[in-house]
């Protein structure tokens, strides 16, 4: 029998299309800030329990995870760097103990490197893929070793945060990072076939130039980001991370339950 409830998220079954109960726990990395942090506020606000990881913002992430309890939902904090297998592996022990086993798994945390392709160092360049792609990969790995129905989980949603810069190149600088988001949008993609029969929804949400912290240190910064946007995106001003977070907590939502192996840009048109 399907019983339908009341939630933040609205109306829904408990049991989905796919048979699987629905699951209220959300892990959200690079939350502690930007628009981490504004999905992992607005996930609080609809309904989900949430794991906030940061990798040094200890406060920051705190603040995040405090706001999700005055919503009414639980809330932990969790310190790993992802692109570190060992850290990825303590942070879902620590999620396992601490809210349980997560419906939806957001993979936020990212970085950037500025350089020329002339000038760029390899170690840099490999640590934005460590975070960047190989974090993800891992995160997902876990999640699905948790999630599939295949091992006796009830399914779930993976949400991979990618960057329009993906499919134009990025912005003066920024190459090693483009590329980076390039494999993440081709490993979404892939990931979405492998695991789609096992109860897994794989998308990835492309933000364009978003007012964040990442410009903090870059040769191109958000004055210069927003002159560009202003003259070159259809809407003519940069997204702000609540524009991002909205996609995103859609998207581990019932409603985007058809929704599958593809990349949806929040990007202004551009």
């Amino acid at each position: 029998m399907q019983e339908y409830v009341a939630d933040g998220r609205g109306v829904t079954c408990r049991e989905s299309r796919s048979g699987r109960a629905d699951m209220s726990v959300m892990l959200i990395t690079g939350a502690s800030r930007g628009i981490g942090a504004a999905i992992a506020r607005l996930a609080g606000r609809r309904g989900w329990d949430v794991a906030v990881n940061y990798s040094r913002s200890k406060d920051k992430a705190e603040a995040v995870a405090e706001d999700v309890r005055v919503a009414g939902r639980r809330a932990i904090t969790v310190q790993a760097d992802v692109g570190v297998e060992e850290d990825v592996l303590r942070m879902f022990q620590e999620l396992d103990d601490g809210l349980g086993t997560p419906g939806a798994v957001v993979n936020n945390a990212g970085v950037d490197y500025d350089t020329l392709i002339a000038d760029f160092e390899l170690e840099r360049f490999r640590g934005t893929f460590a975070v960047n792609v190989f974090g993800p990969a891992l995160v997902s790995r876990e999640a699905i070793g948790r999630m599939s129905t295949r091992l006796g989980g009830h399914g779930g949603v993976i949400v991979n945060v990618s960057s329009i810069s993906s499919r134009t190149g990025g912005w003066p600088r920024d190459v090693p990072y483009a590329a980076s988001k390039g494999a993440l949008d081709s490993f979404t993609l892939g990931l979405a076939k492998e695991v789609g029969p096992e109860g897994i929804r794989v998308v990835s949400v492309r933000p364009g130039a978003t007012r964040t912290e990442i410009w903090e240190g870059n040769q191109v910064d958000l004055a210069v980001a927003a002159e560009a946007v202003n003259r070159d995106a259809p809407l003519r001003r940069l997204g702000e991370p609540e524009e991002v977070a909205n996609l995103v907590v859609w998207a581990c939502s019932d409603e985007a339950s058809y929704v599958t192996a593809t990349c949806l840009d929040v990007a202004g048109g551009r």
